[in-house]
């Protein structure tokens, strides 16, 4: 049996978590009815968690994230395609 060291790029695990986490949250407001980029948008700018609803932990969720990271993610990937 091989033994093989897998090596992880911490960027790498932090960017599936932000993309995985708006996933969650943009479906979740999509299913209360609000519009998700909007509401996404309005919280990235204010940094007020108003603008997500609790609704299966959503704010909880997105409000671990720091949301500096989340542009950076969300501008990387933008740009990259």
């Amino acid at each position: 049996m091989l033994e093989k060291t897998n090596i992880f790029d911490i960027k790498d695990i932090n960017s599936m978590l932000v993309k995985s986490t708006l996933g969650e949250v943009k479906d979740a407001l999509e299913e209360k009815g609000y519009n998700a980029i909007n509401q996404l948008v309005g919280y990235l700018i204010s940094g007020d968690p108003g603008y997500i609803s609790n609704y299966k932990d959503s704010r909880k969720k997105i409000s671990k994230l720091d949301r500096t990271e989340i542009i950076e993610n969300l501008l990387h990937s933008y740009l990259e395609k």
